[in-house]
């Protein structure tokens, strides 16, 4: 609540996007939402636009897109067997956040920021947060960079001394330790979409984690991980769990482009397999929920990766009402 008015997360988000996410003046941002809300949408939209593009001085692109009818997925009952409503009917359910996959497959742009809509925080802050995005959208511009080099590079005549740098670079910067062997197979390894992902000192919050996984061949790759992904029977990874020392607060900066500036078809780089199964009620009753793989969990599963730690203060959720006294929500607190 600021002194002449209250806001919203929306538009606080549109007044932090055009901080680090606009191109001279013109500010382009994706919204994602059940088509249920868009009338509310709209109408928060043309309540506030003049609003914020007056005080940042940018003309905002918006758009929107809803998780598409044909990712829900069939609802069971605790027996496995198909659940129906009162009148028969079989019963779909939104598959989480995986299915949009699809919505930013969509999406037309070179690099997308990707964050929850409640992590924000008053604008005394928003300069200090927007810092950090360019931190990450940096480090992914450098590491493109090479890459797209790299790939151009192997086309032509390739000495050992190339090998051995494109090598290092895939151990040293990208934090690969299953180097690819040859050449074929080391531009389709680099030829793959990129996302640099902020991490914060883990201090309790729920959702996922950077990790370490061991995919089915033996090969190793950095992948967000949730709880529900882990088997919570088995103690060693109740231990790694328990020692991890960051958390992920859902903030990335992806390219969705290849070397030649076309779009990756990003459904061919997740792992159908790492799905999942969560419990939850309809209408008081308890059902099982096929969930699609996570979108920055298995849906980006052979995406490049890397982890970059940022600080708390880029961290803001409001996950229950109580989060609204904590300072960074309050202005001028």
């Amino acid at each position: 609540k600021y002194i002449k008015y209250t806001t919203t997360a929306f538009e606080e988000q549109l007044y932090e996007a055009a901080f680090y996410a606009s191109v001279e003046d013109d500010v382009y941002t994706h919204f994602t939402f059940a088509e249920k809300h868009l009338p509310y949408f709209k109408k928060k939209y043309y309540s506030v636009i003049k609003r914020v593009s007056r005080t940042t001085k940018k003309t905002f692109h918006i758009s929107y897109s809803f998780q598409k009818k044909e990712t829900d997925t069939l609802a069971v009952t605790p027996e496995n067997l198909p659940y129906r409503d009162a009148k028969g009917n079989l019963v779909f359910r939104p598959s989480g956040h995986g299915a949009l996959l699809e919505n930013l497959n969509d999406v037309n742009a070179d690099i997308v920021f990707v964050k929850n809509i409640d992590n924000v925080a008053a604008r005394e802050y928003v300069e200090e947060i927007a810092f950090y995005k360019k931190v990450l959208a940096g480090k992914l511009l450098h590491l493109q960079g090479k890459i797209f080099g790299y790939i151009e590079e192997l086309e032509g005549d390739v000495s050992s001394e190339l090998i051995k740098e494109i090598h290092s670079f895939i151990w040293n910067e990208l934090d690969v330790k299953d180097i690819p062997q040859g050449i074929s197979v080391t531009r389709e390894f680099l030829n793959r979409p990129l996302r640099v992902c902020g991490v914060v000192k883990n201090k309790g919050a729920s959702g996922g984690g950077p990790f370490w996984v061991k995919d089915e061949e033996g090969v190793s790759s950095l992948q967000i991980v949730e709880k529900s992904q882990i088997d919570l029977q088995d103690k060693h990874h109740i231990a790694v769990i328990n020692e991890a020392t960051h958390f992920n607060p859902v903030d990335l900066v992806c390219g969705l482009r290849d070397y030649k500036g076309n779009k990756f078809d990003l459904k061919q780089y997740a792992n159908p397999d790492a799905g999942f199964i969560s419990k939850k009620y309809e209408n008081g009753k308890p059902i099982k929920a096929l969930e699609l793989p996570g979108l920055w969990n298995g849906s980006m599963d052979n995406w490049n990766t890397i982890f970059v730690e940022v600080p708390i203060i880029t961290f803001n959720p409001v996950k229950s009402v109580n989060d609204l006294l904590k300072k960074e929500h309050r202005p001028n607190a």
